[in-house]
């Protein structure tokens, strides 16, 4: 049985914000910082084959997943990035 495009995409795109998150660990700045919180984006908007249970539910058909939350998590390492780099700076 094939497997669904959506769902290879989400995992491609699931990677993709694994590997930036790592890049912006390993070389903190203000570039990785940007192309993490970018992909941080797009994979809430494509994580939707994958996405778990509901955490939060905002109405009906809205809500928080746990998937969405990896999205925080690499919003905050990016800003851990920045944060780096700015005081490394001073």
């Amino acid at each position: 049985m094939p497997i669904a495009p959506d769902f290879f995409y989400a995992l491609v795109i699931m990677n993709l914000l694994f590997v930036t998150a790592a890049w912006s660990l390993a070389r903190p700045g203000v570039a990785s910082s940007a192309i993490l919180t970018t992909v941080a984006v797009v994979w809430v908007l494509a994580n939707g084959p994958i996405e778990g249970h509901v955490i939060l539910s905002f109405t009906l058909h809205h809500g928080v997943t746990e998937s969405d939350l990896l999205s925080v998590i690499a919003v905050a390492i990016a800003g851990v990035g920045v944060w780096r780099v700015r005081r490394s700076r001073i």
